[in-house]
């Protein structure tokens, strides 16, 4: 089984979802610390005047981790919305889909963790992504070293295969993989360009931007974004 980890981020961006496709299994590394003016909380989307930023209010105490971090103002869903429902008014499938993605974004949440895993999850079922999604601190790993964790949470799930970004190439030792029996691979990927509003084109934003502009045909998007590499 190939497992693939990564941070349970507001809604991502594509790659996030790339990683979550070509893998048997997605796991939410909830488990780390959390880091400020990151992407836990916030993500970018597109106006009229270029990129920007749609933020979600935390309560953070150093050194929290991404589990342990709760919202700071049950109010904010408002002008959230508000900012995505004016960018994106003239958007040809924002009927489609920001009924559902709205009412996720108003339930009361106590913990970001919480409100980012639903939102990945509603986000992966409108991309088509069948496999399983799991949470880090529901498999009772304590190890704090990068890789023992990882090698850890790979034995938990029975992954014999562990896909990583390309940053990990910086840090993963395939020799300490090979002898735990588990093949390493790393995502290569390329944002995708595609027909977005308000002229000029920004990459690297939120999901949401793509699937609000593309629709259905997000899916093969983010399918063709790239591939996996040993």
């Amino acid at each position: 089984m190939l497992l693939t980890i990564h941070q349970p981020n507001f809604l991502p961006w594509p790659g996030f979802f790339h990683k979550w496709m070509i893998s048997d299994a997605m796991l939410l590394l909830d488990t780390v610390q959390y880091e400020k003016n990151e992407w836990q909380n916030r993500n970018r989307i597109k106006t009229a005047q270029g990129a920007q930023w749609i933020t979600v209010p935390v309560n953070y105490r150093f050194p929290q981790t991404i589990r342990e971090v709760g919202i700071a103002d049950k109010r904010w869903p408002r002008k959230l919305c508000i900012s995505v429902e004016q960018a994106y008014a003239r958007s040809p499938y924002m009927a489609d889909y920001w009924p559902e993605i709205r009412r996720v974004l108003n339930e009361p949440y106590d913990l970001l963790r919480d409100l980012n895993a639903d939102l990945i999850r509603l986000m992966g079922a409108y991309l088509g992504c069948k496999s399983p999604l799991y949470m880090a601190s529901d498999m009772g790993v304590t190890n704090t070293d990068p890789t023992g964790r990882l090698l850890e949470l790979c034995t938990a799930l029975s992954a014999d295969a562990y896909l990583s970004g390309q940053e990990g190439r910086v840090y993963l030792d395939r020799d300490v993989f090979a002898s735990q029996g588990i093949s390493l691979y790393f995502q290569r990927v390329e944002a995708p360009v595609y027909t977005q509003l308000h002229g000029e084109f920004a990459s690297h934003l939120s999901i949401l931007d793509l699937l609000l502009n593309l629709g259905p045909a997000a899916a093969a998007q983010v399918g063709n974004m790239g591939e996996k590499t040993v």
